[in-house]
């Protein structure tokens, strides 16, 4: 099997206090940045580096800031509206950020209260669409 990942971040790992909310979250707001969830399980799935599960009684919920990558503005707006539409909480409506030249986002609290972004950097040129990891 290949794998595709970024060189700093291996995983980040959620922990879901309703799992099937936060999955339908995560189904409808990656389909509106071009990406679908393709590996699940029962009370898992993953896609690229981000693995969520389902919290159990003695586990909380995660609580982070994560932001996608949207590779332009109309698709910053697509994630806004389906976040909210799947049960997201508003925290700060699509727009320019002062962060630096170019940066348009938004930012929807998940069901589980992460701070969830979707961010356009402005034109840029990509040196690869992923990293392949070939087993040996």
């Amino acid at each position: 099997m290949t794998w595709h990942t970024g060189r700093l971040i291996d995983h980040v790992h959620l922990r879901a206090r309703n799992f099937l909310n936060t999955r339908y979250f995560y189904q409808q707001v990656l389909a509106t940045l071009g990406i679908a969830i393709e590996q699940q399980g029962e009370g898992w799935f993953q896609v690229d580096e981000l693995f969520v599960d389902a919290a159990d009684a003695r586990t909380v919920p995660t609580h982070i800031h994560l932001a996608f990558q949207a590779r332009n503005r109309e698709m910053v707006d697509a994630f806004y509206k389906a976040a909210l539409a799947a049960g997201g909480t508003d925290n700060g409506k699509p727009g320019k950020r002062h962060y630096h030249p170019g940066y348009y986002g938004a930012f929807v609290l998940d069901p589980d209260g992460n701070n969830i972004e979707a961010v356009y950097h402005g034109p840029v040129h990509r040196s690869a669409d992923s990293v392949r990891l070939d087993p040996a």
